[in-house]
């Protein structure tokens, strides 16, 4: 048998401890229904984290730029003294 090997969803149920040996064993398996690919069994990458694993099966891409770039710094100041002057302002309005 190759390496990626089909095997369907019935057959993978009926003998899953031998299936999972293989994948143990270095093989990388296509889990199939009515034909279709569902599912990779494949055996995990020891000593990676789960974002190495990611990346490397091109499911993750890396950030390229900083996430404070992408917004601009807000403008607490000048917003703020608005406020506080409005606040008081309605209190006056009240005494």
């Amino acid at each position: 048998m190759t390496i990626n090997d089909r095997v369907g969803v019935r057959e993978l149920r009926q003998n899953l401890s031998v299936y999972l040996a293989r994948v143990v064993g270095g093989e990388t398996l296509d889990v199939t229904d009515r034909g279709h690919t569902v599912a990779v069994l494949a055996p995990v990458a020891e000593g990676l984290s789960a974002l190495d694993r990611l990346r490397l099966s091109g499911r993750l891409i890396p950030a390229t730029n900083d996430l404070l770039t992408l917004v601009r710094p807000a403008r607490t100041r000048s917003r703020s003294r608005r406020a506080s002057r409005a606040l008081q302002h309605e209190r006056a309005d009240r005494l």
